[in-house]
């Protein structure tokens, strides 16, 4: 005798519907991903791109105030500039030369004892 359609439990009915929706869960959310994906991989080779421009300039920038410092720090730029403002070079009656007294042993045992020494028997 051939069982009736009411008669079968909710689960079977329900099952071949619950698998395709599950299936159609699975494709759908796996399109979603992939476009985020896309999405993401798209913004992060923008971000590339102009962190890779923002370096040329700045290497192009570091290059032009190189240029500028050497430039700057050229002796032949150095002298038109101070002839520019009246400066000549020193006359030979000008210059003081300073000589250096030595360093005695006698110096050198005061500073020792002011930085070094301690009294002796004294505990800290």
């Amino acid at each position: 005798m051939a069982k009736n359609r009411k008669n079968q439990a909710a689960a079977i009915r329900f099952g071949p519907a619950l698998k395709a929706l599950f299936l159609c869960l699975v494709i759908a959310g796996s399109a979603v991903g992939y476009v985020w994906q896309k999405s993401q991989v798209y913004q992060l080779g923008k971000q590339i791109r102009e962190t890779e421009l923002r370096l040329v300039q700045l290497e192009r920038n570091n290059q032009m105030l190189g240029d500028q410092l050497a430039d700057l720090r050229s002796p032949v730029k150095l002298d038109q500039r101070a002839r520019g403002l009246g400066l000549m070079p020193a006359q030979p009656g000008q210059v003081v030369r300073l000589s250096e007294t030595p360093f005695t042993p006698s110096e050198k045992s005061i500073y020792a004892r002011q930085f070094a020494a301690r009294p002796t028997g004294v505990s800290p």
